[in-house]
C-alpha cells in the first residue's frame, strides 16, 4: 500500500488537508490496486462538475454539508453520513457549506 501518512501515529483529520478559500483541497491518504482513500476540504459553494467514474465510490461527510447529484437525483448529506456513488453513473458534488469529506474509491468490480 502506498500512503502519505506516517504509520502508527494518531492524526487529527483537520491537520491532513488545508482548506482553500474559494477552492477545493485534497490529499490522497492511501492508494492500493483495490482503490484509494482521499480527504477533501471544500469551501462553501465549491463543486465538482458532473462526471462518471468506472468504479464505485463511498462518500463519507465529515463536516459541513454536500449536495451530491447522482444519476440526476439530489442527495443532501450531513456530518457522519455515507453515500454510495455507483460506477458509471453521472454524479456531481457541491458543498452547501464549508465541508470535508472522505472519498473511498473501490476499484475492484462487484463481481470480484
Amino acid at each position: 500500500m502506498s500512503s502519505t501518512l506516517p504509520p502508527g501515529e494518531l492524526l487529527p483529520l483537520d491537520s491532513l488537508v488545508t482548506p482553500t478559500a474559494q477552492g477545493i483541497a485534497s490529499r490522497v491518504l492511501a492508494r492500493t490496486a483495490a482503490g484509494n482513500i482521499t480527504l477533501f476540504a471544500f469551501d462553501a459553494g465549491e463543486e465538482l462538475s458532473e462526471h462518471t467514474a468506472p468504479f464505485d465510490a463511498l462518500v463519507l461527510t465529515l463536516s459541513g454539508a454536500f449536495t451530491l447529484t447522482i444519476g440526476g437525483r439530489d442527495v443532501n448529506t450531513t456530518p457522519q453520513t455515507l453515500v454510495l456513488m455507483p460506477a458509471n453513473v453521472p454524479h456531481a458534488v457541491r458543498a452547501t457549506a464549508a465541508s470535508r469529506m472522505l472519498l473511498v474509491m473501490l476499484r475492484e468490480g462487484a463481481s470480484s
